[in-house]
């Protein structure tokens, strides 16, 4: 049994998550600040992913990481092929768990007192310090949430994946790839494996989630 699936979806799935964290956080407060038309569409864009089929994303991510497209021709020039790589698949991982971390951060955000915002903005801290020293602490469980669930919904991506990265044994091929091309094939037994093991990990989260939730309240 070659094991390298499972360290391969790992390895993309904290890598994407981290990637959605650090870009998600900063998204979720600028949306939480925001009022009228602005917020509606940013909101909406940030959201789409999590609404768009996993074979559109990876059309759009082929369209844009293609060879043929301006910032694939760029990135030849420079000696970096992003499509059927490793990174194709981080990116996938990143543009289908951001979503989730979005909106479960920004909820969090709303949800938080504005007095005490509001008493810090008198005392005179400023913008970047209200964020780093009062709402990410404060808004910890959710944020934490958030990650929990994004890294579940990266570790089962397979559409933009396989779409953008392919089926490349111990380069690209994550659980569900494999799971798709061993039940293709016919290696029932392979695809009973790796199913066993998504579903271990994926109660693993739910596990984990739940404890979070249960800290939060």
């Amino acid at each position: 049994m070659d094991w390298a699936p499972l360290f391969i979806s790992l390895k993309t799935s904290l890598v994407g998550t981290a990637i959605a964290l650090i870009l998600g956080v900063p998204a979720a407060h600028l949306v939480a600040r925001l009022r009228g038309r602005s917020r509606a569409i940013l909101d909406g864009l940030f959201a789409l992913p999590m609404v768009l089929p996993p074979t559109v994303l990876g059309f759009f991510l082929l369209m844009i990481f293609g060879r043929n497209s301006p910032v694939g021709q760029f990135l030849l020039t420079l000696g970096i092929r992003i499509i059927f790589s490793w990174t194709a698949t981080v990116i996938a991982a990143t543009v289908i768990a951001f979503p989730l971390v979005y909106r479960t951060v920004r909820a969090s955000f709303e949800q938080l007192d504005g007095s005490v915002l509001a008493a810090a903005r008198t005392l005179g801290l400023s913008e970047t310090a209200i964020f780093l020293r009062l709402m990410v602490p404060m808004a910890w469980p959710g944020i934490a949430g958030g990650t929990i669930l994004g890294f579940a919904r990266a570790l089962g991506e397979f559409g933009a994946t396989l779409m953008i990265a392919g089926n490349i044994p111990g380069r690209t091929q994550t659980i569900p790839v494999a799971i798709y091309f061993a039940a293709e094939g016919g290696d029932m037994q392979s695809a009973l494996t790796w199913v066993l093991v998504i579903m271990m990990i994926s109660f693993s989260v739910v596990i984990l989630l739940n404890t979070v939730g249960d800290k939060r309240r």
